[in-house]
């Protein structure tokens, strides 16, 4: 048998570790050429093998791919890009299929969250279908930390780090100018139904009275009374009050604080502005002067702070999903296992696609307080082992130095696609 050549895909939101898994991928297949001819990655994720737009990484020396993992961002392109059921738009299917067929490739790693687990599980099912059997691994990145079946999902534990950061120096700021100026301090972070990067932000917190004082979840239903009460409470007892808001937070009917009445390419309620919607409801009822940050991109891409563990974790599943493949595992996605929490202890194990397709796994109601406003003991000693060591990137003229790519295209060999 002759190596069959594979085809990587990067999806949804990136992080500030996903190049870290191409690079895990990308070296691992380099390591095994008599299984694995090339890798292709797709040019905008998904939107690459659709319009037979694949980037030939072969072209990439070994230095640069191996720079992929002090880099943030998608190396090739991403894209908010979900393919519909197969019932509905079996063409799109069909198309990637035919795709991999003339670049006689046999592996497909899709690195992404819990859509694109769902893509690579149909894709596997559909090649199998049509004569043309694909090796299919998910790789997990998320950073909202919401794929099941998995101790943390790539990317999670440096948005973590970054916020917990961030609390800590913009809480020391507010607090040295609480006496004359701002009293409340909002950072919006991410987090659509589960609130774990705004939970991240508690790390921050060393003594009683130290930042955050207010955390607001999506798991928890805002009860606007209790918590201007908890508000008035911290800036009385400790001259100021930092708030950590998850964009997902929900009034008590259920809808989205931020709502902005429209739905991003997965078919999600597009949110954003949650913080000033919370900096109002103080200033017109308590009266104090605020100000509010969103982390929004800046969060997931802070390679400059990013976690070690959060790196190594990428990298390895990355590894492990080629190695996996060359095992002869289909339709499954690599996890992190947790053996202990203090020394923290991980391997990398597995889980069907079928599993973590389209599943959301959110906070646990014993990771947050019985106030609904902080999280608990087990929380932190959960999330501390995930924000742990620092992995730098390389620096030149005093600004980190990342990759370039070369991008050279493979030549098509089909028609155009129209869906």
């Amino acid at each position: 048998m002759h190596p069959k050549n594979a085809f990587y895909a990067q999806s949804g939101g990136v992080t500030a570790v996903i190049n870290a898994s191409a690079a895990g991928v990308i070296e691992t297949a380099r390591a095994h050429p008599e299984a694995i001819g090339t890798v292709y990655a797709g040019a905008n994720g998904i939107l690459g093998a659709l319009h037979e737009d694949l980037i030939d990484t072969a072209a990439e020396s070994a230095e640069t791919i191996r720079a992929l993992r002090h880099t943030p961002a998608g190396a090739f392109g991403s894209a908010r890009y979900k393919l519909k059921g197969l019932e509905e738009n079996r063409a799109e299917y069909e198309r990637l299929i035919e795709v991999f067929r003339a670049h006689d490739i046999g592996y497909f790693f899709y690195n992404g969250g819990g859509d694109s687990q769902d893509t690579a599980h149909k894709v596997s099912q559909l090649g199998e279908a049509m004569g043309y059997p694909v090796t299919c691994i998910g790789i997990p990145k998320t950073v909202d930390n919401d794929l099941p079946l998995t101790d943390t999902c790539p990317g999670f534990g440096s948005v973590a780090k970054y916020i917990a950061v961030a609390t800590r120096e913009a809480g020391l700021d507010v607090a040295s100018m609480a006496q004359t100026s701002t009293r409340v301090f909002i950072l919006e972070t991410m987090g659509r139904h589960a609130g774990w990067i705004a939970a991240a932000s508690a790390l921050a917190r060393e003594a009683k009275g130290d930042p955050p004082h207010v955390i607001l979840l999506p798991e928890v239903p805002l009860d606007e009374q209790r918590f201007l009460e908890r508000v008035k409470a911290s800036v009385e007892g400790f001259g100021y009050c930092v708030v950590v808001v998850s964009e997902g937070v929900k009034n008590a009917d259920g809808t989205f604080l931020s709502d902005q009445g429209t739905r991003d390419a997965f078919g999600h309620v597009q949110l954003g502005g949650v913080a000033p919607a919370i900096a109002a409801l103080i200033k017109n009822t308590l009266g104090y002067k605020y100000h509010y940050a969103i982390a929004d991109y800046l969060q997931r891409a802070a390679r400059h702070i990013a976690s070690a563990t959060d790196v190594e974790q990428a990298y390895a599943v990355g590894q492990a999903a080629v190695e996996q493949a060359l095992a002869g595992r289909n339709a499954i996605m690599p996890t992190i296992v947790r053996e202990s929490d203090a020394p923290y202890r991980w391997h990398v194990g597995e889980v069907a696609l079928a599993e973590v397709a389209n599943v959301e796994a959110r906070m646990p109601a014993e990771f947050i307080d019985a106030s609904g406003f902080f999280v608990t003991d087990a929380c932190l000693r959960y999330l501390r082992p995930l924000i742990a060591g620092e992995d730098y990137p390389p620096y030149r003229d005093g600004l980190p130095d990342y990759a370039r790519l070369r991008g050279e295209r493979v030549t098509p060999r089909l028609p155009d696609f129209r869906a």
